[in-house]
């Protein structure tokens, strides 16, 4: 059923994505004459829009639901590290080392296996006063 629904939605982007660049390519779309976009401007816009899509659809693909929900709830907080653990798992996916869906205990393995890889070591450095200072000179006061 959910791929039922998944491939209605797909062929409804496809078709709106279908009818902007259609549109766009025959009119300006009321814009004033100094802020028309160009036609490579919109290409490119349709070209980042169609990747995303691309992107997310593998994603499905790839992750079950608790997978795919834990890492959306991880890309409002860091969205690098989630792009980083997509790139990851699309890449999986294209090599073959994805044999079925991802559950969430592996796409948690699999963070661990990324934020090893990008631990960054905390360093403390204390500035600590001169015996010249002047603040050690108000002891009488």
């Amino acid at each position: 059923m959910e791929d039922d629904e998944l491939e209605q939605i797909r062929a409804r982007r496809m078709a709106e994505l279908r009818a902007q660049s259609g549109a766009g390519s025959s009119s300006m779309g009321g814009l004033p004459s100094g802020m028309s976009p160009s036609k490579k401007d919109k290409e490119e816009e349709a070209k980042k829009s169609q990747m995303e899509e691309m992107r997310r659809t593998m994603l499905i693909q790839i992750l079950d639901g608790e997978a795919r929900e834990r890492l959306s709830r991880i890309a409002i907080v860091k969205a690098d590290k989630a792009r980083a653990v997509e790139d990851l798992l699309i890449r999986m996916a294209q090599g073959g080392q994805v044999r079925s869906k991802i559950t969430e205990k592996q796409l948690i393995e699999l963070l661990e296996q990324v934020n090893q890889q990008t631990k960054h070591e905390t360093k403390i450095v204390y500035n600590r006063r001169r015996y010249d200072d002047s603040d050690d000179d108000d002891y009488g006061l």
